[in-house]
């Protein structure tokens, strides 16, 4: 079932594809002899024009969708075709800008090793950058079409970036090719509920811990809103994190490892890279969320009319108390 429908996605494409350049050719068409009544050359310079447009086009979308024939990636390092990925890799690879041997002409395993660990160090940190704008969006923006588009297009991103961070020249192909091996390693891309804990696992140990539980801003009234907020902002953290980290281990790679081996590392370093970010981000959160309360506290209690002369004596009780209320949260905001 999945492969008729990807064909008949791909015919549907060919199909519109197709129709779009008929009518975009016969537009041109007319174009040229309307052009070609006012001079016989004008006509045939217009489409000798646009025919070199469309083939420059056409070469430079090739050259972005094409990508460089890899080796095979040998099984192991060492065996046959160790060698000639080693190759491969050293001519592909970016060169770091803090590389030591970056001008060196002859690359060999070493040179890889060390140009890997430098890029390596930047995928982190990119990941860990991408991973913090997503906790917030996830915090104030969950469960909303602007929350899950932004972090699906910060994830997308992510790979992106990671991947062009990695190679000299990207390629669509590859790309597309990458993402697909980081979908498929991502929780629930197959939806089995036998790794469901194991993901959930870092978040509810972030989620009681004992700084979050320092944090909590307003008291027991405000705890469940603030654990509703924290824990969509860690889940999506964990999620970017993760992708970030497998995205890296693809690229990083200079032998064959199994799906399991990639998810169960990745899983280990995200937890981590999490607890750093929620540990961050934690006390930003907090802070915003009491100013909130405390804004919104002063404006309903503005709300509250001044005692005067004529009014029963339960209503002037409520507004001195009001008043009373009002002046206690400025003070202790302005502390």
């Amino acid at each position: 079932m999945k492969k008729k429908l990807l064909s008949l996605t791909g015919l549907a494409a060919i199909f519109v594809i197709l129709l779009t350049m008929a009518v975009a050719v016969n537009q041109l068409y007319q174009l040229s002899g309307a052009l070609g009544t006012l001079h016989p050359l004008a006509g045939h310079l217009f489409l000798g024009a646009w025919a070199i447009f469309f083939l420059i086009v056409t070469v430079r979308a090739y050259q972005l969708w094409a990508a460089p024939k890899a080796p095979p990636l040998p099984e192991q390092e060492g065996d046959r075709l160790f060698e000639s990925f080693i190759a491969y890799q050293s001519r592909t690879l970016r060169v770091h800008p803090s590389h030591p041997d970056g001008t060196r002409k002859n690359r060999d395993l070493r040179w890889v090793r060390t140009d890997l660990k430098f890029l390596e160090v930047d995928a982190l940190n990119t990941t860990k950058q991408l991973a913090t704008k997503n906790f917030f969006i996830g915090a104030f923006a969950q469960n909303t079409s602007y929350g899950t588009t932004t972090s699906l297009f910060n994830n997308l991103r992510l790979v992106w970036r990671i991947y062009a961070m990695h190679r000299r020249e990207p390629s669509v192909k590859e790309f597309l090719v990458l993402l697909r091996s980081v979908y498929n390693c991502l929780p629930l891309s197959d939806f089995s509920k036998d790794e469901i804990p194991a993901h959930i696992k870092p978040i509810i140990q972030c989620a009681f811990s004992n700084t979050l539980s320092s944090l909590l801003p307003g008291g027991n009234l405000l705890t469940p809103f603030f654990l509703n907020l924290f824990l969509a902002g860690a889940t999506n953290t964990y999620l970017t994190c993760l992708a970030g980290i497998i995205t890296s281990r693809h690229c990083q790679m200079l032998s064959r490892e199994d799906k399991l081996g990639i998810v169960q590392q990745s899983m280990f370093e995200a937890s981590f890279m999490l607890k750093e970010i929620v540990k961050e981000c934690n006390p930003i959160l907090s802070v915003t969320i009491s100013n909130a309360v405390k804004k919104a506290g002063i404006d309903s209690l503005d709300t509250m009319p001044i005692p005067s002369t004529g009014t029963s004596v339960a209503q002037d009780i409520v507004s001195h108390l009001a008043n009373s209320l009002k002046s206690i949260i400025r003070e202790s905001g302005q502390e």
